[in-house]
């Protein structure tokens, strides 16, 4: 191992997923990878991501919109342990064995909800404000706090993705999400399971999983990296079957726009 791989060995867990964890993804539409972020690197991760969150963002304020309080997207651009987490860390290995052999970055953002704020999200698909297809793009969740019910954790209806990709029309548009208006989606709420995690862990779903979560109601914040992966050749339904955009991180691409993009990072 060269220097550069003992510097991402010390702040990420590096591991493949067993035949039977991939089995349980496949079946439930979900998995609990466990510890991605080591001691080290969960220390770093959180003041760099704070850092960026505050000088961008600012602090908490019930005055402000939900994505105000809770959003920020490219974090990559303002963090360099999230590049390196994003583009080299154990997530790709993961996207690799779940999607295939042609990987790429398809979102990195901060989703927080601090200490105080009560905003639910309401059952949706990521799909459903990202449409992408090919349709087997993951949402990677991890977890820079300890995360339950009463601080906001996600809640999932195992082998939800089953349903294959759900209509939501005009409100899964790209100009809905900008005007932040929520998809609704009828789920029996007795299915749900909350998944809790302990910070450093990391959890990934199906883009067609559905998922929801409850306002953070305790004195503690909720702060989560999230990261999505595509294939590489995946395009956006909702624009046209335009290529998405996004690092090439594993194989090949038929998009030059896509080979190219952010290569000097």
């Amino acid at each position: 191992m060269d220097d550069r791989g003992q510097q991402l060995a010390g702040m990420f867990h590096f591991r493949r997923l067993s035949d039977g964890e991939l089995q349980s993804y496949h079946r439930d539409g979900y998995l609990l990878y466990g510890p991605a972020l080591t001691a080290e690197g969960l220390e770093r991760m959180r003041e760099q991501c704070m850092d960026a969150w505050l000088r961008e963002k600012g602090a908490f304020s019930p005055e402000k919109t939900w994505l105000q309080n809770g959003l920020l997207p490219d974090i990559h651009h303002h963090a360099a342990i999230v590049r390196d987490y994003y583009f080299r860390g154990p997530l790709v290995d993961v996207a690799e064995q779940v999607i295939g052999p042609n990987i790429k970055g398809a979102a990195s953002q901060l989703t927080f909800k601090m200490s105080g704020n009560s905003q639910r999200v309401d059952w949706h698909q990521d799909n459903g404000y990202g449409h992408l297809d090919p349709y087997n793009a993951i949402s990677c969740l991890t977890a820079l706090d300890d995360t339950d019910l009463s601080n906001g954790c996600l809640r999932i209806v195992p082998g939800s993705h089953r349903r294959g990709q759900i209509d939501v029309g005009e409100q899964g548009s790209a100009e809905s999400k900008k005007a932040q208006i929520s998809i609704e989606i009828e789920v029996d709420d007795s299915e749900a399971v909350p998944v809790e995690m302990k910070a450093g862990e990391c959890l990934f779903f199906h883009c067609w999983t559905l998922h929801a979560s409850e306002g953070n109601t305790s004195p503690r914040d909720r702060r989560i990296l999230f990261l999505r992966y595509a294939d590489a050749d995946a395009v956006e339904a909702y624009n046209g079957g335009r290529p998405r955009l996004g690092r090439l991180l594993r194989g090949r691409t038929r998009f030059t726009e896509v080979a190219e993009f952010e290569s000097d990072l």
